[in-house]
């Protein structure tokens, strides 16, 4: 038999290989040896790939908490979060180009319970204020939980009071390297704003509050919140908590009487079902109904503050925020007041900013535009709307003025 074709001699099968031929050639020493050296060698590797993983993850993890702001901020708006103290990841929303605030306002805004950062944002982006937010900056915050499509904030979270929230914001400014701005709130928001203001007094150049309530919360409004809780963590936002917010934006005397009622009812519920979480919201009131009275601290403390208090007739707490007026000094204070109207950033948004360019003005901001109707005067009314106080008596700087280095406490960004 010719050996060069006899593969029987070299143990050769030319059949495929089998389970059973696998088993065997295993057997042998060399292959064995081969064997077992490739299957340590990728036990290895995998484990190092593995460690290599973890590691690159807890890196990333623990830069994100000591850097929670990593990606740039964009000229026109952004959405990012700011880690605080006690409130944990903020929701911060920037209208506006931040790297460049010569000359330019910054506002910080703070939302209203039942509302988030949009009810700020809408008002900025209508068109009578487009000279405004051209030439200002408008920092909007969400308080805790109230960011648009929120999950359910944890069992183990707790919820900070108000002094509390206002007190973290000076860590979102911080963070955004911004020393000073003109505090713009709602409601509960108003509040939170004076309370920041009060812890930090340097930081603050002038307060615009719509619908401010300083005093602690009276029996009436005790007990309807006390049923908003209820429903909020009972059957979440059903018809009865709608009704309860609806009224607290816009006042259940006002909504008899408009023509749009029931466009405006339904597209605040439309918004409250889409955006906002009952779970976290019920926290939110929670935390503003157990405020403190702050009235006195204002009186005492923010004397030198510009401030101006916003209002509309029909709104459901006009006659607490005249009430709150009679008590602050008027040399710094000032309050508007629009007829026919509650919900202000919606029904009468060309009233209101006029009112808050004659308001930054008087600061020294914004002294080159100019809105139809505004007017450099103590006192103007008119059929619809009427302003007392101190935005008139205060003189706005010239152009010359306005060019001349300004003192460290009127300075917008801080020292790097």
């Amino acid at each position: 038999m010719n050996r060069a074709h006899d593969t029987r001699s070299f143990g050769w099968h030319p059949q495929p290989p089998t389970s059973r031929g696998f088993a065997d050639a295993i057997r042998h020493p060399v292959v064995s040896f081969c064997y077992l050296s490739l299957s340590l060698y990728l036990s290895f590797s995998s484990s190092i790939f593995c460690v290599y993983v973890l590691h690159l993850y807890r890196f990333q993890t623990e830069e994100s908490r000591t850097h929670p702001i990593t990606q740039a901020i964009p000229e026109n708006s952004a959405s990012i979060e700011v880690t605080t103290k006690n409130c944990g990841k903020l929701h911060v929303h920037v209208q506006g180009d931040i790297e460049n605030l010569e000359k330019k306002a910054v506002f910080l805004t703070i939302h209203d319970i039942g509302n988030n950062h949009s009810s700020f944002q809408d008002f900025v982006d209508h068109p009578c204020m487009s000279e405004i937010k051209q030439r200002s900056v408008f920092i909007h915050v969400d308080v805790p939980g109230q960011h648009d499509n929120a999950d359910d904030l944890p069992n183990d979270f707790n919820y900070p009071t108000i002094q509390q929230i206002g007190e973290d914001l000076a860590q979102v400014l911080d963070h955004l390297k911004i020393n000073i701005v003109v505090g713009f709130g709602e409601g509960a928001g108003a509040n939170i704003l004076v309370r920041f203001a009060l812890a930090h007094p340097s930081r603050i150049l002038g307060l615009v509050l719509i619908h401010l309530i300083a005093t602690g919360v009276g029996m009436m409004e005790y007990f309807k919140d006390r049923f908003l809780n209820w429903k909020l963590s009972s059957v979440g936002m059903d018809q009865s908590a709608e009704q309860y917010l609806v009224y607290h934006k816009f006042g259940a005397e006002h909504l008899e009487m408009v023509d749009n009622k029931e466009t405006l009812i339904s597209e605040y519920t439309e918004k409250l079902k889409k955006q906002i979480n009952p779970r976290n919201l019920k926290k939110y009131v929670q935390s503003y109904m157990n405020r403190k009275d702050i009235s006195s601290m204002i009186a005492n403390n923010l004397k030198n503050v510009d401030i101006l208090l916003v209002t509309g007739s029909k709104a459901a707490y006009a006659t607490e925020v005249e009430k709150e007026y009679q008590k602050m000094g008027k040399e710094k204070t000032s309050i508007l007041k629009i007829n026919d109207v509650a919900d202000l950033m919606q029904e009468a948004p060309e009233k209101l900013a006029q009112s808050l360019l004659l308001f930054v003005k008087g600061l020294g901001f914004l002294t080159s535009i100019t809105l139809p109707g505004v007017e450099r005067q103590r006192t103007f009314s008119g059929g619809d709307h009427k302003m007392l106080g101190a935005v008139g008596r205060r003189r706005t700087l010239s152009m010359e003025e306005y060019d001349l280095p300004r003192p460290r406490r009127t300075s917008l960004t801080a020292n790097k």
